[in-house]
């Protein structure tokens, strides 16, 4: 395990097994640390399937593929189909369930590690060599950068993404239906049936979906069939979205995709990426799971704010792109800052 630490008492317990966030603690208002992830003791929930990817890193393709196939340079792929009809993150063995080498490395901004992983050519189905690397930086102003990268030797779909659950009044604390949320998206991709994206960009205003005045949770979550589980068009960019995957996209600065607060403790998160998307899911399927510190965690424990490229984009070609080509670079960051409100 790999610990990074910030100030005021922060640290960031790191997994090697499937990149895993295992805790993250934060100080409150008071100075008060918490754990505020979700997950467990030990890792074997992590290597077995069990865990709901409570703080894993996902991928090769995270997010859901429709049927488990797509068709890229003449070739049709099959995936590993494992969420109903569908494929979900990256397959049976994906990146959370790898073993990725880790090294500690000096970084201006603060304590940094360095996570790396290949990805071997029909690995789960998906063609060509993959070289991951991950990059988590603790830095001194207490904000945990995530720095994904990756390059391949022939075309590939790529959308690696952080899956932490966030409790900000502390992972055994019950619901998280009183935090109040802020999305930085006036758009959402609605799903059919199978959770896969219509191909509609549609807006949010006047749906319960709508997170562009600060609310709680809990306040229209009765209106949406299951809860929250769906992908926003980030920063107002609608169809113009560009998921750049090329030439590394260093001059892509992250912005302001979401603003989680805990109106108890006021622990505050804001989600800055260089994303075009963000999967806001509400902990809908969490149901008597056994996590740490004895703690139980029973549906909505815990948010996830995935910022990614939309699902299924390999087979919704109006979505900004995910194929990453020889002699390119992907490059996906997400900072989470966080303050006491």
């Amino acid at each position: 395990m790999h610990v990074l630490q910030g100030p005021d008492g922060m640290e960031v317990h790191i997994s090697p097994l499937g990149g895993v966030i295992q805790r993250l603690y934060v100080p409150d208002v008071e100075g008060n640390l918490e754990d505020v992830v979700l997950g467990f003791d030990d890792m074997a929930p992590y290597a077995d399937g069990t865990s709901p990817y409570f703080g894993a890193v996902v991928g090769r393709v995270a997010n859901r593929i429709a049927k488990g196939i797509f068709s890229l340079e003449g070739r049709t792929y099959k995936l590993t189909v494992n969420n109903g009809p569908n494929a979900l993150h990256g397959g049976k063995r994906g990146f959370d369930k790898v073993i990725w080498q880790g090294a500690r490395i000096s970084h201006p901004e603060g304590d940094a590690l360095r996570l790396t992983y290949t990805s071997r050519d029909g690995e789960e189905g998906y063609p060509g060599t993959l070289i991951a690397t991950l990059t988590y930086i603790m830095t001194r102003e207490g904000m945990l950068k995530v720095i994904f990268e990756a390059t391949a030797d022939k075309q590939t779909p790529v959308n690696i993404v952080q899956h932490s659950y966030f409790n900000l009044a502390g992972h055994a604390s019950g619901s998280a239906l009183d935090h109040t949320l802020y999305i930085n998206g006036d758009h959402y991709t609605p799903l059919d049936e199978t959770a896969i994206p219509t191909g509609e960009i549609a807006p949010v205003a006047g749906t319960p979906f709508d997170f562009s005045d600060e609310h709680s949770i809990g306040e229209s979550i009765g209106q949406v069939s299951g809860g929250y589980d769906h992908n926003y068009v980030l920063f107002g960019m609608g169809r113009q979205a560009k998921f750049i995957v090329k030439n590394g996209a260093a001059s892509n600065k992250p912005k302001l995709a979401a603003k989680l607060t805990d109106p108890k403790s006021r622990r505050c998160l804001k989600v800055l990426t260089t994303a075009p998307g963000m999967q806001f899911y509400s902990g809908n399927f969490l149901e008597g799971i056994r996590g740490k510190d004895g703690a139980v965690y029973n549906k909505h424990a815990g948010v996830c704010l995935e910022t990614q490229g939309f699902p299924n984009a390999v087979n919704e070609h109006a979505f900004p792109s995910v194929i990453l080509g020889p002699g390119e670079k992907y490059r996906h960051e997400v900072d989470y800052q966080f303050s006491n409100a």
